[in-house]
């Protein structure tokens, strides 16, 4: 099992964090000493998470605020109250979605559900927030994509899916999309001589609720999916580790991507991964940073 360093004396954050690979996080985190804002959608349900883990570890310093990623207001407000806060961000971990809802649905701003929320709401929160991360001592910013992501593509005439929506074809173009950001940040880092590490993992076939919430983003459940069974999998304790790895290892490289060594990427030990074909285009990548932008009207903070 991959051990976190030292934590202590940092801040860290974690999206979607109220089950799954966000609450497994969150306790490992805090488990080495960090403080742990626990950025989650529903609120009782973070808080019953978060009382679930102070159960394991009464000392673990975690604290629930709300982040709905499908509403930018809602956004933009988690990041008002952190930057009010004024404390450094260390670690900034981008984690929350939805998966495969089987019909297409809108977020609070118009936008696909999916792309909405894995993508264009990680990237508001990164980049309103990119000052307090810019102020911690090496800060990180790792975004987790998929193994879907090598199926993806960004269809930019049709980026919204209003022609023709698939779920998992909009799902895979979504974490594609989490890639190529990760990567544009750690470009932009390294232009602006930012001391930051921005990069990428996937947890490979991970045993969460995921599969089965759809819309009910969150819901608990104990039904087992049918590619869980059939294919490779793990669960979330092996599962978190290369999100981990990426985001706390001293080894880890900014630009790069880790998952699962294993069959196909699904399971096993943390490794260096190859991104898919598709994320190997950085062209693309600042495409879809300017089209993110203009959606949004958030880029980066002027003077940085």
């Amino acid at each position: 099992m991959y051990r976190v360093p030292n934590q202590e004396g940092k801040l860290c954050v974690v999206t979607g964090a109220n089950s799954g690979l966000g609450k497994e996080a969150a306790r490992r985190l805090a488990g080495a000493g960090a403080s742990v804002i626990m950025a989650v959608r529903n609120v009782d349900k973070g808080e019953a998470a978060r009382d679930a883990l102070l159960a394991l570890n009464p000392d673990a310093r975690l604290e629930v605020r709300r982040l709905d990623l499908a509403n930018l207001s809602s956004v933009r407000a988690f990041a008002d109250q952190l930057i009010a806060d004024d404390h450094p961000i260390d670690i900034l971990l981008n984690n929350g979605g939805v998966m495969a809802p089987p019909q297409r649905a809108l977020s609070a701003d118009g936008f696909e559900l999916q792309f909405a929320t894995n993508f264009l709401g990680h990237y508001v929160v990164t980049l309103r927030l990119l000052p307090l991360i810019l102020t911690a001592a090496g800060p990180s910013v790792t975004t987790v994509s998929s193994v879907a992501a090598q199926f993806g593509r960004i269809r930019f005439n049709d980026i919204q899916s209003e022609r023709h929506y698939i779920a998992y074809r909009s799902y895979a173009q979504s974490k594609l999309a989490d890639l190529l950001f990760a990567q544009q940040l750690a470009r932009l880092a390294n232009q602006r001589n930012w001391d930051l590490m921005s990069n990428a993992a996937h947890p490979g076939l991970t045993r969460t609720n995921l599969f089965n919430a759809r819309l009910n983003v969150g819901r608990d459940t104990h039904k087992t999916s049918i590619q869980t069974r059939l294919a490779p999998s793990q669960g979330v304790e092996q599962g978190v580790e290369p999100i981990l790895y990426a985001a706390t290892s001293p080894d880890a490289i900014s630009g790069a991507y880790y998952g699962p060594r294993g069959l196909f990427g699904l399971a096993g030990v943390t490794t260096l991964v190859k991104a898919p074909r598709s994320a190997r285009h950085p062209e693309t990548a600042e495409r879809l940073w300017k089209l993110a932008a203009e959606l949004s009207g958030e880029n980066v903070p002027a003077g940085l």
